[in-house]
């Protein structure tokens, strides 16, 4: 029975996360009465529940202040959310503020793990104590009353503080205004998508990416680019900047009553990364060669640049329009014509049609309801018994106040039940590709094809996780979760995957081969600058968080722009407006890169075993996606690649040997 979302009202919203808060205090109180004996289901099963009722009530509640288009919905939803979070399950933790700071929870844990039963755990119930007590030491039961107070004090500002900060961005509203005179270089057809300022009769261009990425791509006109590079760079800048000031002065204050020279240090004591010094590796391992091939990428765009403007340098608004120049003229790869081939409705069917072929799965569309009109609802069935695995919604378009990226929400975790059953997952992808017009269908372009496989990925390893315990039933550690979206995005590279779906929406010609050629030998394009933007933002992210206090924010903007091989742009702010910093990837934006490496090795095996080779598939699906969060990251990729990982494949996809 799926979760009836058309009914959804600002009071049911309130009501489903307090039954829902009030059904942890009681599995709370579980833990700590002394009558019960010190058992699993007494002290560590209380744990696995409160993930399972916590997380269905935020699917039910907290998650619509993302889509719901009720104003009053969304200020109900992001109050559940912030009350929820103190009792949610941190990402690499089964730990909530409620249940963490319990000194009697924490008591009762000790003495259970004392036993001869706690000592005789295997399996998933030996990792749960084994991360509940590990948890329990990071929110400081082994300091004084008074630190512990405040660092619960401090967790609890930092959930005000990331809520804050993620609303403010959704309800910024800017926009670059254009007359007739300011579109040259625009497809018609991106002109005829902007919407019209009511004063002033102009186009808008908001701060969507739908709206932002093909201006920066295809506008002539420099000055404006620059203009609206300015205005994107700085959305809430005014309202954002002293909550990420706040937030990473409380983090340190945090990380040191715990005993960690600096908050990076506190979060990669439970990723799969572990340790600063092993991501400073990976980035010495890759900077180097990244910088190599910058040096001539940039050079490239400079001499255009110069011949057409007589520029003394590239600019970061320069960077995306010759990169798209470039791309026609040498590889003859024009985005706008090569999106006529990827009507959205057809790529989905390609996605599902291939990952059913490799991953023994297949797809059922249901009518379920859901909280917009748009939105679509899938059953996932595993192909060889016909079961039932799970559920997902696909919102794919934008919408006013509708979060704003590409993400896939968890629902429903799968857990085993009482009675033998098996608790089917959910979760939600939503996406903010072009809507479809009455004259136009929805058309995507190559990267955001890549970005429907990647976002997929994480509804694959959602649904596909199997697990006796919900805390286990999918997510990794969070530098390695993007691994499985990261490895999806192969697919559409490969030139027999493409023409088995990419299809003229007009014509239904079949992709030319000599596009699909091009597009191939262009995914090298400026590779190099491409990648040394993903090091600056992980560098911000970590010197952010680093061993400093008083941190200037700004200076380290600038010296992490350096990476980037392009100058700072004066006056702006990007981070007031770079989610991340305050939606679980604190110090954890280095995980993009690291799961891109692990990904990319992992999709070597395809590549010498058959790209769509079931064998493999079902290899991957069991050795990695299909365990949820039951071993460790590092254990899953040595067994399906059966050797140590290597960034070899990543950097011959970047094209440096």
């Amino acid at each position: 029975m799926m979760f009836d979302y058309s009914a959804v009202t600002a009071e049911s919203v309130t009501a489903t996360a307090d039954e829902a808060i009030t059904r942890a205090e009681a599995l709370a109180a579980v833990i700590t009465d002394p009558d019960n004996p010190l058992t699993f289901d007494t002290v560590l099963r209380p744990f696995d529940e409160v993930k399972n009722v916590i997380r269905i009530a935020e699917s039910q509640s907290a998650f619509l202040r993302h889509v719901h288009t009720d104003p009053e919905v969304r200020t109900a939803a992001t109050g559940a959310y912030e009350r929820i979070q103190r009792w949610h399950q941190f990402p690499e933790s089964p730990q909530s503020i409620e249940l963490a700071f319990d000194t009697e929870v924490n008591e009762m844990v000790q003495r259970y793990a004392a036993t001869d039963e706690a000592r005789s755990l295997t399996g998933e119930r030996k990792r749960l104590l084994e991360f509940v007590q590990r948890d329990l030491h990071l929110v400081g039961h082994h300091l004084e009353p008074a630190e512990q107070a405040r660092l619960r004090e401090i967790s609890e500002r930092l959930v005000t503080l990331g809520t804050r900060f993620s609303q403010n961005i959704a309800e910024y509203r800017d926009a670059l205004l254009l007359d007739q005179d300011d579109t040259e270089g625009l497809p018609e057809s991106y002109i005829e998508s902007l919407p019209i300022d009511t004063e002033s009769g102009k186009r808008q261009v908001t701060m969507a990416y739908p709206h932002v990425t093909p201006f920066q791509e295809n506008s002539a006109r420099r000055d404006l680019r620059e203009q609206l590079s300015f205005k994107f760079n700085n959305r809430a800048v005014d309202e954002n900047r002293p909550l990420l000031e706040e937030a990473i002065a409380l983090r340190l204050e945090a990380a040191r009553l715990l005993g960690f020279d600096s908050w990076a240090d506190r979060v990669l004591s439970t990723r799969m990364a572990g340790t600063k010094d092993r991501v400073d590796a990976m980035y010495d391992g890759l900077i180097p060669a990244l910088k190599k091939k910058a040096v001539t990428e940039i050079e490239r765009v400079f001499g255009l640049l110069e011949s057409d403007s007589g520029a003394t340098r590239v600019e970061s608004w320069d960077w995306n329009f010759y990169n798209n120049q470039i791309r026609k003229t040498d590889y003859g790869v024009d985005q706008v014509e090569v999106a006529d081939y990827f009507p959205v409705h057809a790529v989905l069917g390609g996605m599902f049609e291939i990952t059913g072929e490799v991953f023994g799965v297949s797809y059922r569309e249901i009518d379920a309801p859901t909280w917009h009109e748009e939105v679509t609802v899938y059953q996932l069935v595993d192909t060889a018994s016909g079961e039932v695995i799970g559920a997902f919604y696909l919102d794919l378009h934008p919408r006013e106040a509708k979060f704003t990226h590409a993400a896939v929400f968890p629902g429903t975790p799968g857990k085993l039940l009482p009675d033998g059953s098996y608790q089917k997952p959910t979760c939600a992808m939503l996406c903010n590709f072009t809507r479809p017009t009455e004259s136009a269908t929805s058309l995507l372009k190559h990267n955001e094809v890549e970005t429907l496989f990647h976002e997929f990925g994480h509804v694959l390893h959602v649904l596909l996780g199997k697990s006796e315990l919900a805390y286990f039933s999918d997510g990794t550690e969070w530098d390695f979760v993007e691994a499985p979206s990261q490895i999806m995005q192969h697919w559409v590279w490969r030139p027999e995957v493409l023409q088995r779906f990419a299809r003229h929406h007009r014509t239904g010609e079949t992709i030319p081969n000599e596009m699909v050629e091009g597009l191939v030998a262009a995914r090298q394009l400026n590779r190099g600058m491409f990648y040394l933007r993903q090091v600056q933002f992980g560098i911000l992210d970590q010197e952010y968080h680093g061993p400093d206090e008083d941190k200037d924010l700004e200076a380290i903007l600038r010296r992490a722009t350096e990476f980037s091989m392009l100058p700072f742009q004066e006056g702006t702010f990007f981070p007031a407006s770079f989610g991340h910093l305050m939606s679980g990837y604190d110090a954890g934006y280095y995980g993009y890169l690291w799961a891109e490496v692990f990904g990319d090795d992992m999709f070597s095996r395809f590549e010498e075993e058959g790209v769509v080779n079931p064998e493999v598939g079902m290899a991957y699906r069991t050795e990695v996606i299909g365990r949820g969060s039951t071993v460790d990251a590092d254990e899953m990729v040595r067994s399906f690649l059966g050797r140590e990982p290597s960034n070899g494949a990543f950097l011959r996809k970047v094209g440096i040997e």
